[in-house]
């Protein structure tokens, strides 16, 4: 093999000094590049701002001809590497050699995120601290969709809300998922009614990274971001590669899961053009947890598939695309062959989602300047049944002949414009200034006839944004940005200002100050379109008149500290949130019908929730990283809430543990070899458990067992040079310990809402991925 590389080498500088003495009238550049004294293949090379680029061959050479004369920076960059950049002067009829050595990456302490300012920025340079999960992590702890993912975050965690159709929702900072905005690719088009299963419908293998702003920091992406915004960024090319896996999982011996997932990327060799392809199957089976029949998971059947595609027309501009399709069918309930409503209780849901967006960016003014402008949006057709078997024959025949389906209708768009510029000799420093306007409307209509159940809203919001974002000195930088929304439902336009100011502690610190205000809009969130089991009946949600908006102060104060060694990095980051509500929304019960119980929206004096978030990561010699979250919080009413009528009324929130975290142990002995630990606890919080099932004859206040769930993935990699690719053999399980709910209710008058704990029991999961390398 050594013989053959030296070959190759020698014939390669051979054919390319033969090819260039042909040429001597253009500008060439040619070189290799290595890492730990090791050709590496298949790296990208470009000028930056050109379309000129290649990639290294099989043996780590390049070669570049025919290049604009002048100084430019010539870019190499690669997966798991450093990125290195390198100043050149570029001068006709002179061939140049320019070899670069790449530092395998050991952990992304100092990425280019855009999610705090809108503007790309490096990590340790933005005034709002921003937090990022890569694709590998979300292969590192076997998640399938970004739900599972999202657990291993600082300050985030996933709960599920439902025993019967399983809806996950994103708690942050102690505040619910109402609360919380999700983007993707920094677009709001993630809807109210997208938040029910949203997170669970969206394929881990669809993202390359996720981006997480805890707290008021968010406060520039409008309404529902007073907790936090989680940008879903999907993956756009950057080398030609592929990637195929297949897994099977065993859910506590009883029930099968079976996940297909495929990634086929492509680039032209001028890199002015590329597009990523992914597609996702899943078939889960129903999991009845406590022998009732009833399942505790329900039965998935999920296909996905879209698209990624870029076009550079010229150096500066850019034109992205994105398009996606989730089918969902979902069912839970009593475990029969036949139609839903034959069941004694059961949901059923069938969801089919286009969504998708086109972004343009030119940059003007020698890269002083850019324009932005963009539209997304996203469209869901959902039907569904949510109904119990009654006991009487009246009411018997009346269901048959007329059982609870429904339909629902969503769509939501949104386009916009952005500006970006960058004053050089602004006094004391550097500014960008950045200006936007955007518009965003959502439409959603959901009906259940038979229970005179109907969702009729639409919501329109026009927004303008202006922020700064000075770099006074190397030390010090402040960012300060207002907000105008001019919302259909809030009876005032709403601004909302915020300000941080970042200060940096030598190389190693960043100290950050945060203050910001948001609101909610009067209007149906994800939970309010829930119809939930309770009682032997179904419990909905109205929304009451007069309904004001919900405005938050918030502040939060963080330091950041990462030590780098030639051997190992150690660093934490230690934060603080604060967060004032006025108007707060809370569910006041109004009474039953006879379908079940109401529930109506009302507006409360206030609320407050605050505490803190403590961060600890470290990598040793690139064999061993660890990265650990954990957070206290409090979240209390100004005046006690009636959760259900005839239970005393209580100040906490419901469904908040007050500590919550988090744990990920990668280990890489060698090249082959990989494993990986990870953990979640979740602390005791409060819920209503309400009478019903066999199990409970009162309602009740309960206050739930603190649980951890472990985790444990092991996987060899055999390589296949002759063909550049990798077979990875992987297993593990998940939930180790079995940590699961033993207290489910039974039958078909189970207070559905009574689930807490892990998402599923332990998993068994055994799979074969296969990928370029």
């Amino acid at each position: 093999m050594r013989i053959k590389n030296i070959l190759t080498t020698s014939l390669f500088i051979f054919l390319s000094f033969t090819s260039l003495r042909g040429q001597n009238s253009d500008a060439n550049v040619f070189g290799d590049v290595k890492s730990n004294g090791e050709h590496i293949p298949f790296v990208n090379i470009y000028l930056e701002g050109t379309n000129k680029g290649t990639t290294t061959d099989e043996t780590g050479h390049y070669m570049l001809i025919d290049l604009p004369e002048g100084e430019h920076i010539l870019v190499a960059k690669s997966l798991g590497y450093t990125e290195s950049k390198k100043t050149i002067n570029v001068v006709k009829g002179k061939t140049q050699e320019v070899n670069f050595m790449l530092e395998e990456e050991t952990m992304m302490l100092n990425q280019v995120v855009i999610t705090g300012t809108k503007t790309f920025k490096r990590q340790t340079e933005s005034a709002v601290i921003v937090n990022v999960m890569e694709s590998k992590t979300l292969n590192m702890v076997q998640a399938c969709n970004i739900s599972e993912g999202l657990r291993f975050q600082p300050g985030l965690r996933v709960e599920t809300d439902c025993q019967t159709c399983n809806y996950t929702q994103l708690r942050m900072n102690g505040l619910g998922g109402s609360y919380s905005q999700i983007l993707i690719n920094g677009r709001p088009v993630f809807s109210p009614l997208m938040g029910l299963y949203g997170m669970e419908q969206i394929p881990a293998n669809m993202v390359d990274r996720i981006e997480v702003v805890r707290g008021g920091g968010s406060a520039i992406y409008g309404s529902s971001a007073i907790g936090g915004t989680v940008n879903i960024i999907t993956k756009i090319p950057d080398e030609s590669s592929f990637d195929f896996s297949s897994s099977m999982q065993s859910i506590n011996s009883e029930a099968a899961d079976n996940i297909l997932t495929g990634n086929l990327t492509m680039l032209t060799k001028t890199r002015n053009a590329g597009a990523s392809v992914y597609i996702n199957r899943r078939n889960r089976e129903a999991y009845d947890h406590n022998d009732d029949n009833f399942s505790e998971l329900p039965a998935l059947k999920n296909n996905s598939f879209g698209a990624n595609m870029f076009f550079k027309p010229s150096y500066n501009q850019k034109i992205e695309l994105s398009l996606s399709s989730l089918s969902e069918y979902r069912y839970g309930g009593e475990m029969i062959d036949g139609p839903a409503y034959l069941a004694q209780q059961s949901e059923e849901r069938t969801h089919n989602i286009m969504m998708g967006g086109v972004d343009y960016q030119i940059n003007f003014n020698e890269d002083n300047s850019s324009f932005i402008a963009y539209i997304a949006g996203q469209s869901t057709n959902r039907k569904h049944y949510t109904g119990i078997m009654p006991d009487s024959p009246e009411d018997l025949a009346s269901h048959l002949a007329d059982p609870p389906y429904g339909n629902t209708a969503n769509t939501t768009f949104q386009s916009g414009v952005q500006i970006n510029h960058r004053l050089g000799n602004f006094p004391a420093g550097e500014n960008v200034l950045t200006f936007g306007l955007e518009y965003l409307v959502d439409d959603v209509f959901d009906t259940i006839p038979t229970y005179n159940y109907v969702i009729d809203q639409q919501t329109r919001n026009f927004a303008a944004f202006l922020q700064s974002d000075w770099e006074i000195n190397k030390k010090l930088t402040l960012l300060a940005g207002l907000r105008a929304d001019n919302h259909n439902l809030v009876e005032n336009p709403v601004i909302s200002p915020r300000v941080s100011v970042l200060y940096r502690i030598k190389k190693t610190g960043q100290l950050r100050l945060t203050w910001g205000t948001g609101f909610r809009a009067p209007q149906a969130f994800d939970t309010d379109m829930h119809i939930a089991f309770a009682g032997g009946g179904v419990s909905r949600i109205t929304l009451g008149s007069g309904l004001k908006e919900e405005r938050s102060n918030s502040l939060s104060g963080s330091y950041n500290f990462d030590k780098a060694t030639e051997i190992f990095i150690v660093g934490f980051t230690t934060e603080y949130f604060y967060t004032r509500l006025k108007n707060v929304f809370y569910l006041q019960p109004v009474g039953e019908d006879e379908f079940g119980e109401l529930f109506e929206k009302r507006n409360g004096p206030g609320a407050t929730v605050h505490g803190a978030t403590i961060e600890l990561r470290g990598n040793y010699n690139r064999k061993m990283q660890v990265e650990a979250g954990f957070t206290i919080q409090s979240s209390y009413y100004d005046e006690p809430v009636e959760n259900i009528e005839g239970l005393a009324p209580v100040s906490q929130f419901l469904r908040s543990p007050n500590d919550y975290g988090y744990l990920t142990l990668s280990l890489t002995p060698n090249k082959h070899i990989s494993a990986s630990l990870s953990s979640v606890y979740t602390g005791k919080m409060m819920l209503v458990h309400m009478a019903g099932a066999p199990e409970q004859d009162a309602d009740v206040y309960k206050t739930s067992d603190p649980f951890t769930e472990l985790n444990l993935k092991l996987s060899y990699t055999l390589f296949l040079d002759a063909v550049d690719s990798g077979i990875e053999f992987f297993g593990g399980v998940r939930n180790i310990l079995n940590a699961y709910q033993s207290d489910f209710d039974s039958g078909k008058n189970r207070d559905s809402n009574y689930v807490y704990g892990p998402g599923a029991p332990r998993t068994i999961f055994i799979g074969l991925r296969i990928r370029s390398l």
